[in-house]
């Protein structure tokens, strides 16, 4: 049901099947490395094309859950799934391999958690059994699509964002245990002008800022009530924004707020990470494997997680256009609250 002016409420505590998460070489070298289910040194993945080999990234993550779950593709009631390029391609095309009903979304890099709000939204609502969210982004098919092509060499200021290269899955279901979702806070649409498509995690704050601030007031809750808050891809300059925006709204998260854009990378042992990760895998590999783990092993109980996207395109940029973007926040809950 819906409370307060953003926020779904989900009576029957849909519950986290299985994940799965594959990732490039660079991903896999950071410090998530070990949490992550597959990781691939080739950044071709074996196709022809970067964007084929994004694809096979999304099937790699999707196949993966599955296995952990025992299940198989027939046993998916919906797919929700989406990425970064034109008409969602890797999403359709990975659709296509598994044959199920299939909703193609797009909220840029906060898809992910548009994908699981959906995909509890119709596991609660009775109208799946089981339902897989999956998303991918891979470096050089976002860099051809958005900036320049790899090939380009082109100088990138500390500002910018590494596009993470990998896909994440997840399967949501009724189920006795595991993490339950419980809530999801849909985002709106905010621009506070910002032009440059070096300037992510800048234009990314404030969408973060709101959600996280309308998620507090719809469900009267307070930054206490969890232990940990995490972006999706603000990186090192959009987090402390969104932190000084969250304490003129009254909020002081204080060290539980953390980003996973932050956390994929080191930048003192990995070289061209800029200001952190970015990409539609970003929140969706750093959350379905190394945030959830901290719930399973008991070292969390709630989580909130909040995908930022930035809602702009190539098109758009070159006619001078800024920078829209979008925010959606789901709630993560240990078996034992």
């Amino acid at each position: 049901m819906k409370i307060g002016k953003q926020t779904w409420e989900f009576a029957s505590a849909p519950r986290v099947i299985s994940t799965g998460s594959a990732v490039g070489e660079k991903e896999g070298n950071g410090p998530l490395g070990i949490d992550f289910d597959l990781v691939v040194t080739d950044p071709y993945v074996g196709q022809k094309t970067w964007e084929k080999a994004e694809r096979k990234l999304m099937e790699m993550a999707e196949d993966k859950a599955i296995e952990k779950a025992g299940l198989g593709m027939n046993n998916m009631d919906i797919m929700v799934a989406g990425d970064l390029l034109c008409q969602n391609i890797s999403a359709n095309f990975a659709a296509r391999k598994a044959g199920r009903p299939y909703l193609g979304v797009f909220s840029a890099c906060a898809t992910s958690m548009e994908a699981v709000a959906l995909s509890a939204l119709m596991v609660d609502a009775d109208q799946a059994d089981y339902a897989l969210a999956a998303v991918s982004s891979h470096n050089s098919t976002a860099e051809r699509m958005f900036r320049f092509p790899t090939e380009y060499g082109a100088q990138k200021p500390p500002t910018a964002h590494s596009t993470v290269t990998g896909a994440g899955a997840i399967i949501i279901g009724r189920a006795p245990r595991g993490i339950k979702i419980t809530h999801a806070t849909i985002g709106t649409v905010t621009d506070l002008g910002v032009q440059s498509p070096w300037e992510m995690g800048a234009a990314m704050a404030p969408a973060a800022a709101q959600t996280i601030d309308q998620h507090f007031r719809d469900t009267d809750r307070q930054p206490t009530d969890y232990d940990a808050i995490a972006t999706g891809d603000l990186a090192r300059v959009g987090h402390p924004l969104a932190s000084e925006l969250l304490l003129q709204k009254g909020w002081n998260l204080e060290d539980r707020f953390t980003d996973c854009g932050i956390l994929i990378y080191d930048p003192s042992t990995q070289q061209e990470v800029f200001s952190g990760g970015s990409g539609a895998a970003c929140c969706a590999v750093v959350t379905f494997s190394h945030l959830l783990n901290k719930l399973t092993t008991g070292i969390w109980k709630r989580i909130l997680v909040v995908a930022t996207g930035a809602l702009l395109s190539s098109i758009s940029a070159q006619q001078n256009e800024t920078v829209p973007c979008i925010a959606h926040a789901v709630v993560f809950e240990a078996d034992q609250i």
